[in-house]
């Protein structure tokens, strides 16, 4: 009996026993709801294989698919006074930030990076919609400045993949003194003659889309994106009034000359070298792996001159 209750039973049980599976194996898509495997999802970039829905993408995961071989380097940025205004409502805002830290692995809302797209140097910044719904604050201004300062520093183009819900209230009107700064730093991009180009996601709104979001040189955006200022269920609210279809979707942004492209989120790293290279008067970009150099043609060296012909008697011949 021994037997059968310490062995024979737990191994019969632990056969038929109920699997645990991780909690991020499987997604649900927001759009049509179908179940998409993480290994599938991560392969087509956090777009839905069946509806073709732009999910987010994490900074750090953009970064990989889009610099050469996924190597970048981080740009530094530096960190602003910690809860200036002392703000509190259901949580303090320190802890909020904590949380949102401890959620996302990530410090704040933005990423700056520099690295190579297509053999171009650029510097790219991105906004992460995990933390804090991408929001605004003193370091996402700080962020972006340190972006633009770098580009500037080292003549390479400036991009900006946006995702946010606008200004950070918890830090109030310093929240909203980043829509300024950013504006400033566009201007000083503008100045130094470099290429500002503006990937809007889905969602851009509130104050991000009033300042830096807006003002790009060229103005790309993801298929279904969200981009506005105030969304489509605040204005429903106040007018009292249905919206059309699609309104303030990427798509009805192109149609009413608010963008240059809505690309495919596979095909946006060789959209942004194609523009980049011609932007920065470059030749088109060389697709694959460089051609190994050929061998190095040296010019022949001149033939000698004949020798006159010597004498008969071993003398010095005559002119």
């Amino acid at each position: 009996m021994n037997w059968i209750s310490n062995y024979v039973r737990p191994t019969i049980n632990s056969f038929f026993s109920r699997r645990e599976v991780p909690e991020n194996l499987w997604t649900k898509c927001e759009s049509c709801g179908t179940m998409l495997f993480h290994r599938e999802l991560a392969d087509s970039l956090n777009v839905c294989t069946n509806c073709g829905f732009h999910m987010n993408l994490r900074p750090r995961q953009r970064f990989h698919s889009l610099f050469d071989l996924g190597l970048y380097s981080e740009i530094p940025v530096p960190g602003p006074v910690a809860d200036p205004l002392q703000f509190r409502d259901q949580k303090r805002y320190p802890d909020r930030l904590r949380a949102a830290q401890k959620a996302t692995g990530e410090i704040e809302a933005m990423l700056v990076a520099e690295g190579e797209i297509g053999r171009t140097p650029v510097v790219a910044a991105a906004q992460d919609f995990a933390f804090m719904a991408g929001s605004m604050g003193m370091y996402v201004g700080n962020a972006f400045l340190a972006g633009v300062e770098r580009a500037i520093a080292t003549g390479r183009p400036f991009i900006v993949f946006s995702a946010a819900g606008g200004a950070r209230m918890q830090e109030g009107i310093l929240s909203l003194m980043q829509m300024p700064r950013t504006t400033v730093g566009v201007e000083m991009l503008r100045d130094a003659g470099l290429p500002y180009i503006v990937v809007l996601t889905n969602p851009t709104t509130g104050g991000v889309t009033a300042s830096f979001a807006m003002l790009g040189d060229i103005q790309i955006a993801e298929p279904g994106a969200l981009i506005c200022f105030a969304g489509p269920r605040v204005i429903e609210q106040t007018i009292r009034e249905k919206l059309p279809e699609g309104f303030q979707s990427a798509e009805y942004l192109l149609e009413h000359g608010m963008l240059d492209r809505v690309v495919h989120r596979r095909d946006m790293r060789d959209e942004l070298i194609t523009i980049l290279r011609m932007l920065m008067g470059l030749p088109p970009a060389v697709r694959g792996e460089l051609p190994p150099p050929g061998p190095v043609q040296t010019a022949e060296p001149p033939a000698a001159p004949d020798a006159p012909p010597a004498a008969p008697d071993g003398g010095t011949p005559k002119p």
